[in-house]
This record gives C-alpha cells, structure tokens and sequence, in this order.
C-alpha cells in the first residue's frame, strides 16, 4: 500500500495483519481522487475521514494538498496506525485524530463550527448498518455545506441508498467486487454557510 500522488507519492503505509482492517486499495483510491481532481479543488480543502482504519484516504488528500483532514477511528490500534503512517512521512500539522466512535466524533466537529469539503466513510463491510446512520447523521449536519462531497466506500452487491436527508446520490462507480457512492447537499439545506 502506498500514496498515489502528490507530496507523498509512491511512499509506503503500513497497514495490520489479518482480517480486521481492510485498507481502500490503491486503484481504487486513484479512481476516487482523479474522480474528484476532475470536478473539485482538492487544494486547501478539508476532509473527514470517518472509519478510518489506516489513514489512506486522508493522508492522500494531504498529499494532494488538503489543508486540513480530520481522521476519525475507534479502535486504539487503528488510531496508533495512523499516527505511525503520519509520522513516518513526517506529516505534523493539517490533522486531528479522534479516537471516538463516528456519532460522538461528528458531534464534536459540528459543535467546533468546522465545515467540510469531502468526506470519506468506509465502515466494515458486514456492518451495513453504519452506512445508513453514519449518511443519516450526515444528511442533517451542518459539518455539510452546498458544495460538499461525501463519498462512501460499500461492496459491490451491497447498496447503501440513494437519500439520506438533505443527501442525493448522483454517481455510483464499481471497482472489481468495491463501489463508491457519491452524494453532495440538495434541497433547501443549500443555504449552508462554510466555516472553517
């Protein structure tokens, strides 16, 4: 596993041995962030990677030049991963780790006034449940403003919805037995104000 592009690229992440953790491989994370590059600024912008296991999809919107990405995991193990692939590319600011479940984490963010650009959710694939409560909580949150852009990683045969409050799905892209669901803020929540 390695950083795709930017400042970091072709650099190694660590991941944990065993079926616990299932990294975003690096194809589909390039098929994400040429997605993204192709329709988004990904410079200076601000991220929420929610599930974050190993830290991929942040540290790769870091090196493609995010201002500021806010890795959100529960598991200890998992959080001291991140911090060792941060620190090993000696990445120092433009970060947060919050070692908290999902709910309490985004909590915590709305009520810091932060605002997002992008946000990644790849929870486990058996727990199909957190797709659901994870874009419901997001689709009534004001970390969301009118351009912002959530993504959720799901299996292939899996679908996790089409509309969760003030979220619609407007693209969905299969990679080999993986999809990505692409969601933005439609409706009358577009009167979001961005506050960093």
């Amino acid at each position: 596993m390695r950083v795709i592009a930017g400042q970091y690229r072709s650099r190694p992440l660590k991941s944990l041995p065993g079926l616990d953790l299932r990294p975003t491989s690096d194809r589909l994370r390039e098929t994400l962030f040429n997605v993204l590059a192709s329709s988004s600024t990904l410079e200076g912008s601000v991220w929420l990677d929610l599930f974050a296991g190993t830290g991929a999809i942040g540290i790769e919107a870091i090196s493609r030049g995010a201002r500021q990405v806010y890795f959100v995991e529960s598991k200890r193990k998992h959080t001291r991963l991140i911090r060792g692939n941060l620190q090993s590319l000696k990445i120092r600011d433009g970060f947060d780790v919050y070692e908290s479940d999902v709910a309490s984490a985004l909590g915590a963010l709305e009520a810091s006034r932060i605002g997002c650009d992008f946000c990644f959710l790849d929870p486990p694939y058996d727990s199909r449940g957190s797709y659901e409560r994870t874009l419901e909580l997001l689709g009534k949150s004001r970390l969301l403003v009118a351009h912002s852009i959530v993504i959720a990683e799901h299996e292939k045969k899996y679908d996790p919805g089409d509309e969760f409050g003030a979220l619609g799905r407007y693209r969905k892209i299969l990679e080999g037995d993986a999809a990505l669901s692409f969601y933005r803020v439609v409706g009358e929540n577009l009167s979001f104000t961005k506050v960093h």
